[in-house]
């Protein structure tokens, strides 16, 4: 029998919906909560419920939602990821848990993975009342994310051309969200395009992004602000990560005050699925356990 309700719901942000879901303890509340979002471009159901599962076995609760534009909540137009946006979308959800009465307040943790990693700690860096932080294979550094001149020219292109599209009022210009290494796409390295069809079999995901986000990425430093995050921080780092590279992942934890790494092998999309899924999940979860405790 499973030991916990899950139930759909919904929060504003920003005059639109996010769609989330919750997971309940089966015991009385009010229970610790654990906030979840993806990572660059994905959705809620891509292996985010197989942590909310652990955690929520371990007596937390926990809320995962998709980012306005995608997936399941409203957002026009789609598909379009913009950071301050998505850290809108954070700072909403936790308006949200702070309202709820069998939540409790005083016991909230960030969890994000990837591009999202990057977000909770931005939002860490601003918020003091949170009591644990989880960034796995965390975006830190866009400045690491320029890749090869050409390629870099090929994006910065694509995404002027989907400004100019946002100006005139017309339809973003897409991108996919991951290709073959040389194809005109924001992720390209070797195990991208197969990392991400394999974290996405089983739920509805479709490979696009409005091309105007690549303008965005390298100026998106949140290690520049990670000094300031009074909260415990799990740094999950991948050894061989070719997305988020794990060179400027340690700086921002040797920058961090509270800081603990769990070094894995592999590359950035090896955590999420077995083998090592297990050892990870297991890391974050005794953390959290720890930091969460009443």
């Amino acid at each position: 029998m499973q030991p916990y309700a899950v139930e759909t719901t919904q929060f504003p942000s920003h005059g639109d919906v996010c769609a989330a879901t919750l997971y309940l303890p089966a015991q009385a509340g009010p229970h610790a909560v654990v906030l979840m979002a993806h990572g660059f471009a994905g959705v809620q159901d891509a292996r985010l419920p197989a942590y909310a599962d652990r955690f929520c076995r371990a007596g937390m609760a926990v809320l995962m939602w998709d980012y306005r534009h995608f997936g399941k909540s409203g957002g026009q137009p789609r598909h379009l990821l913009d950071i301050e946006r998505q850290l809108q979308d954070w700072q909403a959800a936790l308006a949200f848990v702070r309202s709820q009465p069998y939540l409790d307040a005083t016991r909230l943790a960030l969890w994000g993975t990837s591009f999202s990693g990057g977000h909770v700690l931005k939002l860490a860096a601003r918020d003091r009342a949170l009591k644990a932080v989880v960034a796995q294979v965390p975006f830190v550094d866009g400045l690491y994310q320029i890749g090869h001149p050409w390629q870099a020219l090929r994006l910065g292109l694509a995404g002027a051309l989907d400004m100019a599209q946002a100006l005139l009022g017309r339809a973003p210009h897409m991108i996919k969200v991951v290709g073959q290494p040389g194809s005109l796409a924001a992720l390209s390295s070797p195990d991208a395009e197969p990392g991400y069809r394999r974290l996405s079999a089983g739920c509805v995901w479709e490979n696009e992004v409005a091309a105007r986000i690549v303008l965005q990425l390298p100026l998106y430093r949140p290690i520049r602000s990670v000094h300031k995050i009074q909260a415990p921080v799990l740094y999950a780092i991948a050894a061989a990560d070719q997305v988020t590279p794990a060179r400027p992942a340690y700086a921002a934890a040797r920058k961090t005050p509270h800081a603990e790494v769990f070094e894995l092998p592999g590359g950035h999309f090896d955590p999420y699925v077995p083998p090592l899924f297990e050892t990870v999940v297991s890391a974050q979860e005794a953390f959290l356990k720890r930091h969460l405790a009443p």
